[in-house]
């Protein structure tokens, strides 16, 4: 198939670890024009930045909107959660008619808010796996690049997003059941973030201790029984796909939420836990280690002086 209007112009929003790993993937690759979309304060921050991703130095200009002359070809989207609502303006302002926006936030409803702003017939669904990317104050790193696994809207984005990826070196797939695959994430998430924020522990911890591997086995288990309230089809076979990627992992390297809790940050807890115990009790489901770890990084998130601001 011909590709069409080739994605050269990339705007990453969220220069943490995962953007900014993902920012400098497209930047080597030479064809690209990649760029962190941001306003206010977070701009401020960026726009004189000297990045470092695995030793190398970067030099990725920070634009705010009004400074895009025109739509970005691809809004890559790394945020968290909580900082999506005030960033809709921006994306929504470099969005036109052949955007495609692609989201790689943790959690079930980024692409629904995406959507309801900047328009669902640009929102590729996705989610990003095995990227082991670590920030330690401005030098960031990972040892994985992961893949990133999307839905499918229409042959041609489809096609384009796929040969934007394939031209910046960046492991991806499109899987037969997105909503599963989405599933899938969200059950490690709720597992592995969790477990190594209360543990405080890296990857290599799950990878030799069959205790840690053990709470995370449990946290998952309420995710695999929530799905199948609502026809989702999660396995145990699941389970096992996952320790096999957690495997590939750096040894010492950290989750997002880890690196949150390291940095007395606000975690995304409330999309992981909260939302397990929040599904729990609608469908009648039993919840209490889930419920038992929101707790616990609420304790801590407090000691830490994070706002406390909960539904």
């Amino acid at each position: 198939m011909q590709v069409e209007k080739k994605i050269t112009t990339v705007a990453v929003v969220g220069a943490g670890a995962m953007g900014s790993a993902y920012a400098s993937m497209f930047s080597d690759a030479g064809s690209f024009s990649p760029f962190f979309l941001a306003e206010g304060q977070r701009y401020h921050r960026l726009e004189n930045r000297e990045l470092q991703v695995n030793g190398r130095n970067y030099t990725i200009q920070a634009r705010q909107p009004w400074e895009v002359s025109q739509p970005a070809d691809l809004i890559l989207v790394a945020l968290k959660h909580h900082h999506l609502d005030e960033a809709l303006p921006a994306i929504k302002a470099v969005t036109g008619p052949d955007t495609i926006i692609l989201s790689v936030m943790n959690g079930l409803e980024s692409e629904e808010i995406i959507g309801r702003a900047c328009g669902m017939s640009n929102v590729l669904p996705a989610i990003a796996v095995g990227i082991d990317a670590l920030r330690e104050g401005d030098r960031f790193s990972y040892a994985q690049p992961g893949r990133i696994i999307f839905g499918q809207r229409d042959g041609s984005s489809t096609e384009r997003l796929r040969e934007a990826l394939s031209r910046a070196g960046i492991p991806h797939e499109i899987p037969a059941d997105m909503v599963r695959t989405m599933w899938w994430k969200f059950m490690i998430n709720v597992g592995i973030n969790q477990a190594s924020a209360v543990l405080r522990a890296p990857y290599g911890v799950f990878q030799e201790s069959p205790d840690a591997r053990s709470l995370l086995l449990l946290l998952m288990q309420e995710v695999i029984e929530l799905a199948g309230k609502i026809s989702v089809d999660l396995t145990s076979e699941d389970l096992d796909k996952w320790f096999s990627v957690l495997d590939t992992l750096a040894p010492q390297g950290k989750t997002s939420m880890l690196q949150d809790i390291e940095a007395g940050r606000k975690t995304e807890v409330e999309i992981f836990a909260g939302k397990v115990v929040a599904m729990g009790e609608k469908h009648g489901v039993a919840t209490p280690v889930n419920q038992t770890i929101l707790n616990i990084i609420r304790v801590i998130e407090k000691q830490a002086g994070v706002p406390q601001k909960y539904k």
